[in-house]
């Protein structure tokens, strides 16, 4: 979850509408998006580090178009749910690379600060839930355990994207630490189901089998594992150092 507002100083512009020295390119894009340019202002707006977040985006609906699509197969044919499972990856790398970019260009993007948790809340929220579904997660009860997981990420990036400003800074104006675990770290709960997969313990199979089976209360204790990374992501005295 990289934050890319801190790249430059937001600077007001100047009474001529034209965009000051060292505002990270901010008020271009503010003029960009505001003015009755045509269709396509909105693309000429974004920064380079705002389309390599797309991409985050992009890998977490194909992971759950990808589920969705295993959902609808045969269930013996895993190579959709790999699919699903491999994309959460690749949507980490652009979700590192796209504040390298930002700080590599010296320029800060407004868009890019909604864009990136979007990007977050798909990739790593919403993708993970949908790939346990399609594992078989699949009760009542586990659809409101794993709503709850998709609704603390969401929660928790919300937090972050108004705390980040007065959050400890280091020397070079980075915050010195996340509150609570960071979204992209749902990718070990993707890691794990990665390896139940591999020994084929999915649908029926799954590890820990289905409490009270055949009651309105039925889930599989696997969905608690959300519950409880759901805990540790709106959590307010976890502190992780940011690298």
């Amino acid at each position: 979850m990289s934050r890319r507002s801190s790249v430059m100083p937001s600077n007001t512009s100047t009474n001529s509408g034209v965009p000051p020295a060292g505002d990270g390119g901010q008020e271009k894009q503010k003029m960009l998006l505001s003015a009755e340019t045509g269709h396509f202002s909105m693309v000429r707006a974004l920064h380079l580090a705002d389309l390599v977040t797309e991409l985050n985006g992009f890998c977490g609906v194909m992971s759950v178009l990808s589920s969705m699509r295993y959902c609808l197969g045969d269930p013996h044919d895993y190579g959709a749910i790999w699919s699903a499972l491999g994309f959460m990856p690749f949507g980490l790398f652009f979700d590192f690379m796209d504040g390298k970019i930002a700080r590599w260009r010296n320029k800060s993007s407004l868009m890019g600060q909604e864009l990136d948790s979007l990007a977050d809340l798909i990739s790593f929220g919403m993708a993970p839930a949908a790939a346990a579904f399609a594992l078989g997660v699949r009760t009542n009860v586990d659809h409101l355990l794993l709503a709850f997981f998709v609704l603390c990420g969401l929660t928790r990036l919300a937090r972050f994207n108004v705390t980040v400003a007065v959050l400890p800074k280091d020397k070079t104006g980075k915050s010195k630490y996340f509150e609570g675990t960071p979204i992209p770290t749902t990718l070990s709960i993707a890691s794990l189901m990665a390896y139940w997969v591999s020994q084929g313990w999915i649908q029926e199979d799954l590890p820990l089998g289905v409490i009270a089976q055949g009651t309105a209360f039925e889930f599989h204790p696997v969905a608690l594992l959300f519950v409880l990374h759901g805990c540790l992501m709106v959590s307010k005295s976890i502190h992780i150092p940011k690298p």
